[in-house]
């Protein structure tokens, strides 16, 4: 990377590393320890976890006289990184009550001191490419914080709120409406020098056809039909695996919405609330949106589509920075394409592949995409827990079919 001024690179980590921290003010200590199933881990490995990361990566690599502030930790808190050694059991993070909560965050403060003096070297940092690794790691790690607390939270019968929103229910939605895009060869990838994961390129040419888009994602009321019409009863509308899948759960409406009374209420992390039929429904699996999309005879777009689509609009949208944590309508009756970013990551129908001339970094911080390129789905444009300054029109999130607990939504697609 070129263009940081060690300040720069100051000013970029202390800012990261502060709104981690800023996000587990409204928590209780209790709330750091607890893991509810294999897929979330507790927050208290996030804020290890993301320290672990600049200590493993930058500083003993940099300095002989760097001292780890407990060697225990290079086990404890490594992720799946196997060029590094061994790591402790994913699913069992959280029967770890020691290192307290209280280490923890003296193991950010040591660390942090030492990355201060790194960053302030006479030569300036060495490996700027990095640290800036390392901040957008953390950025991928405060999303999940926000996902994992909320699944934690989702479990306890008290319903417990994580932070009031000032956002109420909004209002009607107009119907969906269709922008036509003319087919061709298009550039895919990032071509910008400046920061991006090794996953968005290399750039290259992809045909696409012509296609059509939908102007808004789907909402709760969208996906209410879609369930009042038996959508989770008709193995038609369902991929083989997703009906298996559905069947084996007994699954019959998306992951956080909960029936009491006959109506349909929605946990937030504001809470159990009235489900809002104008937001974008979340916390839906590939399947899911895969079925709606059979069931609204259409389907999801492929992931060069959204990116020649998402590319005439900014990058604008609510995202972590507006502390709302969850989708809220887009109030603007126009036929524009809204909402391309943020609220909830959109599913599309690209299985996770690598670009042609795909290479992962050599070491171990070549495995930090690449060795994932295997039964997962791409998902696009960042969610209402991802920062802004995280997002580009070619990000490549990816998770298996079945993933539900994070921010994940889609937007209808057909054939031009």
């Amino acid at each position: 990377m070129t263009g940081f001024t060690p300040s720069d690179l100051l000013g970029q980590y202390q800012q990261v590393r502060n709104f981690t921290e800023k996000l587990c003010i409204p928590l209780e200590t209790e709330d750091f320890v607890v893991q509810s199933m294999p897929d979330v881990s507790p927050t208290k490995w996030h804020l290890a976890h993301t320290t672990w990361f600049f200590e493993t990566f930058i500083l003993k690599p940099s300095s002989t006289n760097y001292r780890p502030f407990n060697e225990q930790f290079e086990y404890l808190f490594n992720s799946y990184y196997n060029g590094i050694g061994e790591q402790f059991p994913r699913p069992h993070r959280g029967l770890l009550t020691r290192p307290t909560v209280k280490q923890v965050f003296e193991y950010r403060d040591y660390v942090d001191n030492a990355m201060v003096q790194w960053m302030n070297q006479p030569t300036g940092p060495a490996n700027a490419d990095t640290l800036l690794l390392g901040l957008n790691h953390e950025q991928q790690h405060q999303e999940l914080m926000l996902t994992d607390i909320k699944h934690v939270f989702s479990i306890n019968p008290t319903y417990p709120v994580y932070k009031e929103s000032r956002f109420n229910e909004s209002g009607s939605l107009t119907p969906i409406s269709w922008h036509d895009f003319q087919g061709g060869a298009f550039e895919i990838g990032f071509t910008e020098q400046s920061f991006h994961y090794d996953n968005e390129g290399p750039v290259h040419q992809q045909i696409v056809p012509s296609f059509q888009l939908a102007n808004r994602l789907v909402s709760n009321q969208d996906y209410l039909e879609f369930i009042e019409d038996d959508g989770y009863k008709r193995p038609e509308l369902w991929l083989s695996e997703g009906w298996s899948w559905l069947t084996k759960h007994q699954l019959s409406h998306p992951f956080y919405w909960r029936m009491q009374d006959g109506t349909f209420l929605e946990f937030t992390l504001q809470g159990l609330k009235n489900l809002d039929l104008s937001a974008p429904v979340s916390h839906l699996s590939l399947f899911e949106a895969d079925a709606f999309a059979r069931w609204a005879n259409a389907r999801l777009p492929t992931e060069f589509e959204w990116e020649v689509a998402s590319k005439q609009v900014g990058i604008e949208g609510n995202f972590a920075n507006n502390e709302i944590f969850n989708p809220i309508a887009h109030a603007d009756p126009s036929n524009k394409l809204q909402q391309m970013f943020g609220d909830v990551w959109e599913w599309t129908s690209s299985s996770y592949s690598p670009y042609p001339g795909f290479k992962p970094a050599d070491g171990a911080i070549g495995e930090y995409n690449g060795k994932f390129m295997c039964n997962q789905y791409v998902l696009r444009g960042g969610s209402c827990a991802t920062s802004l300054d995280h997002i580009r029109h070619t990000y490549r999130n990816f998770f298996p079919a079945d993933a539900r607990w994070q921010f994940s939504g889609l937007r209808l697609a057909r054939d031009l």
